[in-house]
């Protein structure tokens, strides 16, 4: 099965949920939809699923045209960040209710519910009711629910956002697994970047009801086209900062300067955003060309392993995660050290300032 969004909007009254989307979904792919809450992931995922129609634009499965086609003749499983789960059926049940309603023979039904259990860990619990579950367990129930069916077309909204942190790390270790074994097309949509980044595949950053970018998720990661992207891509935010290149030097309005190199030196005099992610920006030299900026610490807020550490450079706020923890005094001046490596150059429009010259270059 090949899923292709081919321009689809999305509007309610006055208001644009979906903005031309178009994209390609192919069978046994991981997509994950990533963006903050109220960028159209859901509304998206409706789409696909055939629960609204478009406004305007196609849905096309194996190239034919189902925009019109009703949710119950699809081939679709969702799961939602609730957990949905018939309190009075046991596990085994739970997961075998829509093999029951499709009418499937006893033995079909077992050998199905055995086979998603397995893949779920979840044969120990078979006889066990959602009550008696964590709150993990009763996730996979729903999810084993899901890909029991063989569907198609697999779409998880937000699954793990509800589970406290040990349990969300645990399934997003298993999902990936889970995902390869059965061959469907899975979507699975959140608000992390780490998320994404952990569960591989292709990610689709959405931005206002925009993807923005769309491929292989550590390229949309190291590669943003945009800073729309670039920041959807980054958590704590992406710091940016104005920035003028003049013969062959770009200075931070920040403070701090380079030269820069490879296809950074081929773009034209003018003025740039330069991005950089937190944890690019240092407080100690750590080696290799690195540049200073100067800076006062604001706040340091400390998580256990790491520190962020909120700085004011120029009257303009950076975000530093730094490894160990850091007890900085608020108003105690600081450098601060960035590695032109790990910079992002966007120009006025906000694209890629370098993509074009990389692109000549190749």
């Amino acid at each position: 099965m090949t899923l292709v969004l081919d321009n689809v909007s999305k509007k309610v009254g006055a208001e644009t949920h979906i903005g031309k989307v178009s994209l390609t979904l192919e069978r046994g792919s991981l997509n994950v939809l990533l963006g903050a809450t109220l960028s159209g992931k859901t509304s998206l995922m409706r789409l696909m699923a055939g629960l609204d129609a478009p406004t305007s634009g196609r849905v096309l499965v194996d190239g034919k045209d189902v925009t019109g086609c009703a949710v119950q003749r699809r081939s679709i499983a969702m799961v939602y960040q609730q957990f949905i789960n018939y309190p009075s059926f046991t596990v085994y049940e739970n997961i075998a209710s829509p093999l029951r309603v499709a009418g499937l023979s006893r033995d079909e039904i077992h050998a199905r519910v055995q086979e998603a259990a397995r893949l779920l860990k979840l044969e120990p619990y078979l006889d066990r009711k959602p009550l008696n579950l964590s709150g993990g367990q009763q996730q996979r129930t729903a999810i084993a629910r899901a890909l029991v069916k063989r569907a198609d077309l697999v779409l998880l909204d937000e699954p793990l956002a509800n589970l406290d942190y040990k349990l969300r790390e645990e399934l997003r270790e298993e999902l990936p697994r889970v995902f390869a074994a059965s061959g469907a097309i899975f979507v699975y949509a959140t608000t992390e970047p780490t998320e994404a980044l952990l569960l591989g595949g292709n990610t689709a950053t959405l931005f206002q009801g925009q993807v923005t970018q769309f491929g292989p998720t550590p390229r949309v990661y190291r590669q943003p086209h945009d800073l729309v992207s670039a920041g959807v891509f980054s958590d704590p935010p992406l710091n940016t900062v104005a920035a003028r290149k003049s013969a062959g030097v770009i200075a931070l309005s920040t403070g701090g300067e380079f030269r820069p190199t490879g296809v950074f030196a081929g773009v034209p005099d003018g003025d740039y955003t330069v991005g950089f992610r937190a944890h690019h920006l240092g407080l100690e030299p750590s080696g290799g060309d690195l540049f200073a900026i100067p800076a006062t610490v604001s706040v340091a807020e400390i998580t256990g392993s790491e520190s962020f550490v909120h700085l004011d450079a120029s009257e303009r706020r950076l975000i530093a995660l730094v490894p160990g923890v850091k007890r900085l005094e608020p108003g105690s001046d600081v450098t601060a050290y960035l590695d032109p490596r790990h910079l992002f150059l966007f120009d006025g429009t906000g694209r890629l300032a370098a993509a074009d010259v990389a692109q000549q270059a190749a």
